[in-house]
């Protein structure tokens, strides 16, 4: 495999920075991506911001204007619950070819990522909490999905997580750093735990569904004051 060339180093860079300010709020739904300010923003030419704009449109987090540029895409209560409902459903037909295909190694593998999930409160700053939270449950529920052994499966579960980045983004600032809420996700992902090594497909299906949707009502809440309906 040949190494990255400078430009699609560059590329790359602007894609990541980009994006995560799109999912973090900087630039609000359907405001205007201005070039100029982009390149200002990120310190990157106009080629490289193109290319980080084509690969967001891709992903639908941007959209592109005939002959007019580009706009962050905007949000909506109905593609929330699409969305969610469609990542929630998609989320149990894996885990439950993860339980049926998984080894010892996984269930290691989800035991581990688990402790250290329920270890997050440890942190003291929010900013590290809200972050190395995050981290640690998109690789705990990454190492469940794992067990399904089909890179393509796989593959589409990325395509709805980063769909449903900015909506789920939203909750997690509002509620992640509540001690109360964090213990009530370690509970769920304790009972998910204990169902997941039981083997118990139909338990398990019905509490992962469960436990994806519970940001949908907070995160309706939060759109509706901001008056997107």
């Amino acid at each position: 495999m040949k190494p990255a060339t400078p430009r699609q180093n560059l590329a790359a860079n602007a894609y990541h920075q980009l994006k995560q300010d799109i999912i973090r709020g900087r630039y609000a739904p359907e405001q205007k991506l201005l070039m100029d300010r982009l390149r200002e923003h990120y310190g990157s030419s106009t080629g490289p911001l193109r290319e980080a704009l084509s690969q967001l449109v891709a992903e639908r987090l941007v959209v592109a204007i005939s002959q007019r540029g580009y706009r962050v895409a905007p949000m909506s209560l109905s593609e929330l619950n699409d969305i969610y409902d469609a990542r929630a459903q998609f989320e149990g037909l894996i885990l439950r070819l993860a339980i049926e295909r998984g080894d010892d190694e996984w269930e290691a593998t989800v035991l581990a990522t688990a402790h250290r999930l329920a270890k997050v409160s440890d942190i003291n700053t929010s900013d590290d909490l809200l972050d190395i939270w995050d981290q640690r449950h998109k690789a705990f529920h990454t190492a469940i999905a794992s067990g399904c052994n089909s890179p393509h499966l796989l593959q589409m579960r990325n395509t709805l997580f980063d769909q449903v980045e900015r909506y789920r983004h939203l909750w997690l600032q509002e509620t992640v750093m509540s001690p109360q809420a964090l213990e009530r996700k370690r509970q769920e992902h304790a009972a998910l735990v204990d169902v997941i090594l039981a083997r118990d497909s139909a338990q398990a299906d019905a509490l992962i569904r469960d436990h994806l949707m519970t940001p949908v009502p907070i995160i309706t809440r939060i759109l509706k004051t901001r008056g997107i309906k």
